[in-house]
């Protein structure tokens, strides 16, 4: 028993620490999902006072607006047995698994099969760090690092600011989790050769790019071809490089299923055209590395600067001290490797000339998003070199010119901690209320500055304490980062999650095969399966968009960043709604006569109420045109801009001709009738009866999209863009079988 402790105790801290993180969880029955958020905020449970209440965090909507839904809608479409390619219930129809975040091709979905959802969802987001933790302890003990230097590494990694303020999204961080477990392979293989490591450095890849944000696969996948170059360089060994390019390769291969949707998706995308650094950390803010919230914390309702997320850089004061003493004292190459990859990483998340030059360059995916995100290899890079300072540290600290190596950084530290204090009393760098909010959270890293001074120069002093003080400086670290772990991350009330309402009821009961609008969003529509207008996704179709935006004024408008909203008092929303197949209009009753609803009560006769209850009504649109409707007229305008202005013209008839960008070529009777009935919508089929006196067009107001094939009668058919972003086919004179399959590429 004794050595098993010996040798596994690393392991068993950082299981400890995850366990007293994940407590509410596992013991209270509390869940890392923040329902007491969605209970507040998110209508229609917003609306019912039961579910009122303190929220402890509300700086994470994505989780409840896009990442949660979209698993609860990829679980269901599994279910029924289909790939879940194609999301109906957003933008009018949207491509799923190319989206990235939607993470249809996790291996961690298999959990939502054995568990209760809400169950499998919590472990998944409490696996993160753990997973992080143990590939960080493999790695540092890969490059012959002390048992405590490595478990010291580890805990600073799995509980970093990128890993926890992105765990609950279930995404971010578990895409970067598995970077030390790609190095460890390679290291391994380069070290050892073995099958078992090569296997392991090709599933990383896809394990990482299956997690669900292209953004952080690609700086994980970036920094292990950085990784294979250095040791490609720094060995003489052909044999490993060969291999372990293969592998690599291979892992790449194996990412491809969900590549090259993604890829394809990106070019119909508005977010290929937008390029900005809206989100570079200012330099200032690099305090937060070993003070957290000294410009405050969403968690304490003080967050001045809004983007923390985003610019979380934390460490902790032990490991970056730790990681600095590292790169001061050791000449190693492994040393120099990690200590290039955290400055240059540090050098493009900041607000520089550098990251500008990037922006600038245009470049997909980095330049699109926010690059500050890629602080996560600064924090990793940190962790590695905290754990190559601790073992110097400790080596020194036996020297007997100690105090000569070790004193100046730590007299430059306490220099500045001084000066930053001297700043916060008498410089008046920032309003009074700042201030405070500052004071207060620069406390507990001084404290700990000043605690693991003193207990470096006990060490110094009595050799015989220096296992004492190495154990004291990893308690404190654990502790440091536990701290920030559990006050940003909410544990809530699983009877919170998704409570059943009355009108959720109402909808199911009244909606069809048609969509609804309204001041709802995707934690609605997605997670029960309602078709809507709307969607938040920063990958939708950029012609939807641009449909949408335009309905406004009826002039052409470009896209929104991340959003499609129809505009509720826009001069062309009756027609987009109506085009659209909007049968249920979604009206909160408070929301009567305010600005921000849609004017249901001005519908002149176009609606009717088709449920109403003491909170909600949801009105039937009298006008709108079913999903599938067959046109007997219409014209071919080649130009875009001048199709949607068609569109979006009084004296158009949108009823009954469809405006095509190209001549389908066929002859229609001038009297046509006939009928569409819809008789399966699934995600990836579609299968419409069509009976008619002419051959006619059948209009489906689902997105254009290239994925999507259509057959009549079993035969293959062209489907043509129509109305600027939707579907419509020729269909012959008689009855037939018309099916939509989404294939995908």
């Amino acid at each position: 028993m004794k050595q098993f402790f010996l040798r596994f105790w690393p392991i068993l801290f950082i299981i400890f620490v995850w366990l007293l993180f994940s407590y509410p969880y596992f013991v209270k029955g509390k869940v890392p999902y923040a329902s007491t958020y969605q209970g507040n905020f998110f209508p229609p449970w917003s609306h019912y006072q039961e579910y009122a209440g303190p929220v402890k965090n509300n700086a994470m909507p994505d989780v409840q607006g896009q990442i949660y839904p979209w698993k609860k809608f990829t679980i269901d479409t599994f279910r029924i047995g289909q790939i879940p390619l194609w999301n109906p219930n957003s933008f009018s129809g949207n491509p799923h698994l190319a989206n990235y975040q939607s993470a249809v091709l996790s291996p961690f979905n298999l959990l939502y099969f054995a568990l209760p959802f809400i169950d499998a969802w919590s472990i998944v987001v409490l696996l993160t760090p753990l997973l992080a933790g143990l590939f960080t302890y493999l790695l540092l003990r890969r490059f012959e690092l002390s048992r405590m230097g490595a478990t010291l590494g580890s805990a600073t990694y799995m509980f970093c600011g990128f890993i926890v303020v992105w765990m609950a999204y279930g995404t971010l961080s578990m895409a970067i989790a598995f970077l030390p477990l790609a190095l460890f392979a390679l290291e391994s293989y380069f070290t050892k050769p073995r099958l078992f490591t090569l296997i392991l450095l090709s599933l990383s890849l896809p394990f990482s790019f299956f997690s669900g944000h292209f953004q952080i696969s690609l700086y994980f996948f970036i920094t292990v071809v950085a990784y294979f170059l250095f040791k490609a360089i720094t060995t003489e060994k052909p044999q490993a490089i060969g291999f372990s390019l293969l592998a690599i390769l291979s892992g790449l291969v194996l990412s491809l299923p969900q590549l090259l949707p993604s890829i394809e998706f990106y070019r119909y995308a508005v977010r290929s055209e937008l390029f900005q650094l809206g989100e570079a950390i200012p330099f200032q803010y690099l305090v937060t590395s070993f003070a957290p919230d000294f410009f405050g914390n969403p968690v304490t309702r003080n967050d001045w600067f809004g983007h923390y997320a985003e610019w979380s850089s934390f460490i902790g004061i032990v490991p970056l001290l730790l990681g600095i003493y590292a790169l001061l004292k050791l000449r190693n190459k492994t040393v120099m490797f990690f200590g290039i990859l955290g400055v240059v990483s540090l050098i493009l998340a900041v607000s520089s000339p550098v990251s500008q030059v990037v922006v600038g360059l245009k470049i997909p995916v980095i330049s699109t998003s926010a690059l500050s995100r890629i602080v996560v290899l600064f924090s990793f890079a940190a962790a590695v070199l905290a754990a190559f300072g601790f073992d110097q540290l400790l080596k020194d600290m036996s020297d007997k010119k100690a105090m000569k190596k070790i004193a100046p950084l730590f007299v430059i530290f306490g220099g500045l901690l001084a000066i930053l204090w001297g700043l916060l009393f008498v410089g008046k760098i920032y309003p009074a209320e700042w201030l405070i909010v500052a004071k207060r959270n620069l406390l507990l890293p001084s404290a700990l500055f000043g605690m693991t001074t003193m207990a470096i120069l006990l060490g110094i002093k009595k050799k015989k304490l220096l296992l004492g003080v190495s154990c004291f400086l990893l308690v404190i670290s654990a502790f440091d980062s536990y701290r920030f772990a559990q006050k940003w991350m909410p544990f809530d009330p699983r009877e919170l999650v998704y409570p059943d309402v009355p009108v959720i009821s109402g909808i199911k009961e009244n909606i069809g095969y048609g969509r609804i609008f309204g001041n709802i969003g995707s934690e609605l529509t997605s997670y029960f399966g309602f078709p809507t207008v709307d969607g938040y996704d920063p990958l939708y179709i950029a012609r939807y968009g641009e449909f949408i935006r335009s309905a406004a004024s009826g002039e052409f408008t470009k896209g929104e960043r991340s959003v499609v909203r129809l505009d509720r008092r826009g001069k062309y929303t009756d027609r987009a709604m109506d085009i659209l197949g909007v049968t249920l209009v979604f009206h909160p009753i408070p929301d009567t006569n305010q600005g921000w609803a849609y004017p249901v009560w001005d519908g002149k006769g176009r609606y009717e109420i088709a449920y109403q209850d003491d909170k909600f009504q949801l009105f039937r649109n009298k006008e709108a045109l079913p999903r599938p409707a067959l046109f007997f007229a219409y014209e071919v305008i080649g130009d875009d801009r001048a199709l949607l202005k068609r569109f979006y013209t009084e004296e158009f008839d949108f009823r009954n001709i469809l405006l095509l960008e190209e001549d389908p070529g066929i002859s229609i009777a001038k009297k046509g009738m006939g009928s569409a009935t819809m008789k399966e919508y699934t995600p990836g089929k579609i299968e419409i009866d069509v009976q008619t006196n002419s051959p006619a067009l059948l209009f489906l107001s689902d997105n254009y999209y290239p994925g999507w094939k259509a057959t009549v009668d079993g035969k293959p058919v062209k489907i043509f863009r129509a109305n600027y972003s939707f579907r419509a086919i020729e269909v012959p004179q008689g009855e037939s079988i018309v099916e939509f399959t989404y294939k995908s590429i």
